[in-house]
């Protein structure tokens, strides 16, 4: 049985009550280099983006989920991406806000966790995983989950005028 519940967390689905985190979230620019941001959302933008973010995976192709602690708090948020149904492939990104919650176990649990459901319920054969070259816990934790670097990306990603390289890794379900 597939569960979205784990020991320390569980994903859920995006709520109205998520738009102060999410705005936090999406103007701290420690995290704009990873996911691609390049100017802060308002609140009013990201309304908008929680009223429609009930659609359905297949038709958007995507899909967010909040990382929440067992007091409910939200965590952080891990995200699939390029879901090609087809192609039975995504992509996901996850991150963490306070930096305090970072090595305790939160991020290895939600991505197993996303991982089960995108195999087991969505039929999916591989997941994949974009991290710059130099983001060591994060190479650390997606290979410790049997994700393999199947190839480097040679100055991917430009964030204040320096390149940077990106390494691609892939989860096969067998």
């Amino acid at each position: 049985m597939v569960t979205l519940k784990g020991d320390k967390i569980y994903l859920r689905a995006l709520e109205q009550k998520d738009l102060q985190f999410l705005y936090e979230l999406e103007n701290d620019t420690s995290v704009w280099e990873v996911s691609g941001t390049v100017t802060p959302y308002s609140k009013d933008v990201l309304q908008l983006y929680l009223d429609s973010a009930h659609r359905d995976i297949y038709d958007v192709k995507q899909l967010r989920l909040v990382i929440s602690s067992k007091e409910h708090n939200a965590v952080g948020l891990i995200d699939v991406f390029d879901f090609e149904p087809n192609h039975k492939r995504a992509g996901i990104g996850i991150v963490v806000l306070d930096k305090n919650q970072r090595n305790k176990g939160i991020g290895a649990e939600a991505i197993t966790l996303l991982c089960n459901y995108l195999f087991d319920v969505l039929g999916l054969k591989q997941v994949f995983a974009n991290i710059l070259e130099e983001n060591a816990p994060s190479l650390h934790l997606f290979k410790k989950l049997g994700f393999l670097e199947v190839g480097v990306k040679k100055d991917w990603v430009r964030f204040k005028n320096v390149y940077k390289n990106e390494v691609l890794l892939q989860k096969i379900n067998s």
